[in-house]
């Protein structure tokens, strides 16, 4: 029996459903963050118990990253995704109605953090793959192009949830927490119709860890992604600092410009990419990007001017924004056996980075009298390394 061809144009919808993926995310990862002193004073929580909260979202993620290979495994991908947005229309819900009203507050907020962060988790290990198995071609520009909506996400929920809390006040933020169901609705609707292509062919063996352990070039990936993660946050948690004490704005106003500079010239970057980068080889961008970032954080850490370091930030943003995609891509290309726990121990490596980076950035920045610039001083360790990766990249391809 001759097996059913689904036109391309059908998969241009999946690759839309995948890119509302991500936007999905970037609401699990950053609506709640705006709410924290909101949090804080109607609930009477400390605001150290509430930023428990943060860590609890990412390493939720993280062991989502790590076990969640076999599960997909067996349901595959369209099941899987139809739970990852159920997990967060559950979380969002119950953000709406449990703390507070149902039970204690503060374990109201943990039971939902941690409903709707399986489904964050679940949605960053799935979307990825599931564009690259689409029938696609240039799949480096389609995955810059994917990776840009978190970053357009993230913008979007920061705006969005600004202009509501203005004009509905944010005593009212139940209700945004319900709204904001309408966006993983939407993609669980379409992912119950969208055609869904294997990333493995019939004719490839499933890899285990154990065989892409044995592979040199899988551990170069993972240090690539690592350091993609942590040069990325380790400026993108300082962003609002910079911002408030360069440019003297509020506490507030800082929070929302500092990550939004960050955001938009990251999208910029994979927007940038993703629509005008099948004329540039994607090693020869990351290369320069790669150069552009530690000027950038040179720039941070020894311009005098806190304006301009504040300009660096956004540099960094942008240099930093082809990293995570463009490393996947190249994983997928070069490892042997690019299914889904491949992509899961990618998404594990960058989760491990971005941990890591501003973490580094903030202990040694504590040690030396809470000194911003020489945390992210030692930071630029990460996008050096990115560097030193590539050019063993460059040169594993020239003697090939």
């Amino acid at each position: 029996m001759k097996a059913k061809v689904i036109p391309m144009n059908n998969y241009n919808l999946t690759i839309k459903a995948a890119y509302l993926g991500y936007i999905v995310q970037a609401i699990v990862n950053n609506f709640a963050p705006l709410l924290f002193v909101r949090m804080q004073s109607e609930f009477g929580i400390p605001l150290g118990k509430i930023t428990v909260l943060i860590t609890l979202n990412f390493c939720i993620q993280l062991l989502i990253d790590m076990f969640s290979t076999p599960i997909i495994s067996k349901i595959g991908y369209r099941v899987s995704m139809i739970l990852s947005n159920a997990f967060v229309i559950a979380g969002f819900l119950s953000l709406a109605f449990l703390p507070g009203k149902r039970m204690d507050a503060f374990g109201g907020l943990i039971i939902c953090v941690c409903i709707y962060a399986i489904g964050g988790g679940l949605q960053e290990v799935l979307v990825s793959p599931i564009v690259e198995a689409c029938p696609t071609d240039h799949k480096e520009t389609q995955m810059s192009l994917l990776h840009s909506m978190y970053c357009w996400g993230h913008m979007a929920v920061v705006l969005l949830s600004t202009i509501f809390f203005a004009f509905a006040g944010i005593s009212n933020w139940r209700l945004l927490a319900v709204l904001w169901c309408i966006v993983p609705a939407i993609d669980l609707i379409l992912f119950t119709q969208v055609p869904i292509a294997k990333l493995e062919t019939n004719t490839e063996k499933r890899v285990g860890f154990k065989e892409l352990a044995t592979q040199g070039i899988f551990w170069l990936m993972f240090l690539m992604m690592l350091c993609a993660g942590a040069s990325e946050q380790a400026v993108s948690q300082w962003a609002s600092a910079f911002a408030e004490r360069g440019l003297g704005v509020t506490k507030i106003v800082g929070d929302i410009l500092g990550p939004m500079l960050f955001a938009l010239c990251m999208a910029v970057s994979r927007t940038f990419y993703g629509l005008k980068g099948r004329g540039i080889k994607l090693s020869t961008f990351m290369s320069i990007s790669a150069g552009l970032c530690i000027a950038a954080y040179m720039i941070i850490v020894f311009v005098p001017s806190p304006v301009i370091a504040f300009i660096g930030c956004g540099l960094a943003g942008f240099s930093v924004g082809i990293y995570w995609p463009g490393t996947f891509s190249t994983a997928s290309a070069l490892v042997k056996g690019r299914g889904t726990l491949l992509f899961a121990l990618l998404a594990l490596a960058g989760d491990l980075g971005c941990s890591s980076g501003p973490t580094l950035a903030g202990a040694v920045a504590s040690f030396a009298g809470d000194n911003i610039r020489t945390g992210i001083g030692v930071a630029c360790i990460f996008p050096f390394f990115m560097g030193v990766a590539l050019m063993i990249l460059r040169r594993r391809s020239m003697s090939s």
